[in-house]
């Protein structure tokens, strides 16, 4: 089925007269229907790697060209948008705290919180995880199991270009408060990231831990501890501090996720 779905959209994209016809439509429906269902997904893990299916952006980014603006009241609230609201929210055994949003075309497994936040079309989250107040999950984004977005987290989206890697949060991270993570950066299993550390595609991500330093970009490893840093750069009008992170450590593996986690934070002074 994915197959005959893959090769409607990649058509429809390159050609987007093909959404007037009705095949095309439907197959762009489908696909939505799918991802929101959790049967599809943007990225996903192969071995030790993530493979991002494009097509799969490209039907959201069709969908969005099917769509027509209409008004969506939800109580009190109204909302003016193209994209309708995730349904069915208690069978599927997800908790969402008043005013949190889901929408439609994205996915969150049971057991999943989302307080007073976001989760966009085409993002994914997995079950035991807490998006917290105001925490953002940007489109497209793959967020693990067991993972907890403090308040104020920004989750960037991915959406474009289609075969650009989401931002991926995977099982057991602990984000601190007002962290934000973009340009397809990828967080390890288990990492704790401390309030305030921001990371692009270009922040430099420096091992501190040991010896020597150790550069990283795009990919916090798993289990560590970062913090925000500032190393200094020169410039024509003279020398300046950079904002980077700092790994400072690593969280302990003779202990479970709960017990490193309050260690961690308790060994290093981490802010969250």
């Amino acid at each position: 089925m994915s197959d005959a779905l893959r090769a409607k959209i990649e058509e429809a994209f390159a050609d987007r007269t093909k959404l007037e016809s009705a095949p095309y439509a439907r197959a762009v429906e489908e696909t939505l229907a799918l991802l929101d269902r959790g049967e599809l997904r943007v990225a996903e893990r192969v071995g030790d790697a993530w493979t991002t299916h494009a097509w799969v952006k490209q039907a959201i980014l069709l969908y969005f060209a099917l769509r027509k603006m209409e008004t969506i009241t939800v109580g009190p609230f109204e909302f003016h948008d193209k994209i309708p609201l995730k349904k069915d929210l208690a069978s599927a055994g997800v908790r969402v705290v008043p005013p949190g949003v889901i929408r439609y075309g994205a996915f969150v497994e049971r057991g999943a919180i989302v307080m007073p936040g976001y989760v966009n079309i085409g993002a994914r989250v997995g079950a035991g995880t807490m998006v917290d107040t105001w925490a953002t999950v940007g489109s497209c984004a793959q967020i693990g199991r067991d993972v907890h977005l403090s308040g104020g987290v920004g989750i960037g989206g991915v959406l474009e270009p289609p075969a650009a890697s989401p931002v991926i949060i995977e099982d057991g991270a602990f984000v601190g408060s007002r962290v934000v993570v973009v340009d397809g950066v990828r967080v390890g299993a288990e990492a704790v990231l401390g309030a305030g550390v921001v990371l692009t595609a270009t922040t430099a991500i420096l091992d501190v831990s040991g010896p020597s330093v150790v550069e990283h970009r795009g990919f916090i490893p798993p289990r560590s501890v970062v913090i925000p840093g500032v190393r200094p750069k020169k410039f024509a009008a003279g020398e300046y501090g950079v904002p980077c992170a700092l790994i400072i450590g690593k969280r302990s593996e003779s202990t479970d996720r709960k017990v490193s986690l309050n260690q961690a934070l308790r060994d290093f002074a981490v802010p969250v």
